[in-house]
């Protein structure tokens, strides 16, 4: 989930929390006073990074295999880590020509100008508009799921899911006319309550179902499969725009990396353990957003409708860095309702297309994440460091441009095969 995060629009936004809640402004000129300590520092990366995606994992792992699926989250946590050091690694290097380097885009436009921000910025909206598309799949389908009222059509734009989607775009059109959503920003730290609470209840009935009945499940599948699997671990994982925003409010700035890898690594276990459990007690059975397989008990049906109430105010914060972009590029900057409603109408007929909440998921996190997570940031090193790094630096950063592109490549082409296929 996310709000977008700091004063420069999308080149600061992540599609993950706002950790401004928790994030203290700096205090007086004089020091330290009112920076983040590593618990606060933890929790901030946190919040950036866990969001709904992580519903979509036990169906990942039928696809990949649990072992699988397993290795990949860790693989992924681990890249992205060195991912988001080397960007510190820049700011650091640029802080006495560029001391006020505060976001992604910041540091694109100080590593290559305009073209720099406009690319970081690009990506940044994409991935914006592809979790609210997301967001809308999830919230459709759940409902279509709790509240089978609409009969089945063969019109992708009549569908069950369409249909909610569509008696949702009026008031979305009304929040996202909002021009200032500062009163929405408490809804953060509620959406990661009601996240973890969802989570704690699924793993407790996946527990549950499990013990009962161990349904049969693969460990490893192909490499089509888990190239599908990379994708959505990248999206599950995505958080890269927050990590500078975050590192500039660490008080203890030589422990951030300790305290980021301690965060990483603690999410990667859980997100294992959620997607595994989820898998081995469902099995084939195992639907793209699990809550759907926990039938429809009083426990259940609250969780599933505090995801898409917090989702579905989520939304107009998400889409404001799209908003800021957009307006810039064809209005001056100027407040357009009308460029906003074409947007919101936009986003809602893509999401009525998609067929597959994790489908969805896998395409996102194969084109724009792993552009934005592993590829800018390794060029942007490469650029920035030039000649000072040693050649095994040098050839880390060729090797992960090299292989994000070529999974780029791919895993956007397995994902759109496996979408069409579902469709």
């Amino acid at each position: 989930m996310g709000f977008g995060m700091g004063n420069n629009g999308a080149s600061s936004s992540s599609s993950r929390l706002d950790p401004a809640p928790l994030l203290p402004h700096h205090g007086s000129a004089g020091g330290e006073i009112g920076l983040s300590s590593q618990p606060k520092t933890f929790a901030n990366v946190f919040i950036a990074v866990v969001g709904a995606g992580v519903l979509g994992l036990p169906y990942t792992f039928s696809h990949t295999g649990w072992a699988a699926g397993s290795l990949l989250l860790f693989a992924v946590a681990a890249l992205t880590f060195y991912c988001m050091m080397l960007l510190v690694a820049c700011r650091r290097r640029l802080a006495d020509e560029r001391p006020k380097i505060a976001s992604f885009g910041d540091l694109g436009d100080a590593v290559f100008g305009a073209h720099g921000r406009f690319a970081v910025d690009v990506m940044l909206v994409l991935s914006q508009a592809s979790f609210c598309i997301g967001y809308l799949i999830f919230i459709s389908n759940t409902m279509a799921h709790l509240y089978p009222i609409f009969a089945p059509s063969s019109s992708a734009l009549l569908s069950p899911k369409a249909l909610f989607i569509w008696a949702m775009l009026p008031f979305q059109l009304g929040l996202n006319s909002i021009k200032t959503l500062t009163l929405l920003a408490p809804l953060s730290i509620f959406a990661d309550v009601v996240d973890l609470g969802a989570m704690g209840v699924v793993l407790g009935q996946d527990a549950s179902i499990w013990l009962a009945n161990k349904p049969p499940v693969f460990a490893f599948a192909g490499p089509a499969e888990i190239l599908y699997g990379l994708g959505v671990a990248v999206y599950a994982f995505e958080g890269i725009g927050m990590v500078l925003p975050l590192e500039a409010e660490a008080a203890d700035k030589r422990r951030f990396g300790a305290t980021l890898a301690l965060s990483m690594a603690f999410i990667a276990v859980m997100y294992g353990l959620f997607g595994a459990m989820g898998y081995l007690a469902f099995g084939a059975a195992t639907r793209d957003i699990i809550t759907t397989n926990l039938g429809t008990g009083w426990l259940s049906v609250l969780v599933q409708l505090g995801l898409c109430i917090n989702l579905f105010f989520t939304m107009p914060v998400m889409m404001n860095p799209v908003y800021e972009v957009a307006e810039r590029l064809l209005c001056g900057k100027r407040y357009a309702w009308w460029l906003r409603w074409i947007l919101v109408v936009a986003v809602g007929l893509l999401a009525m297309l998609v067929p597959n909440f994790a489908d969805f998921l896998s395409l996102v996190g194969s084109s724009v994440c792993i552009v934005l997570g592993f590829v800018l940031p390794a060029v942007f090193h490469l650029k920035v460091f030039g000649g000072e790094i040693g050649w095994a630096a040098l050839v880390a950063d060729v090797v992960v441009i090299v292989i994000g592109v070529a999974l780029a490549v791919s895993g956007t082409w397995t994902s759109l095969v496996q979408i069409f296929s579902s469709s």
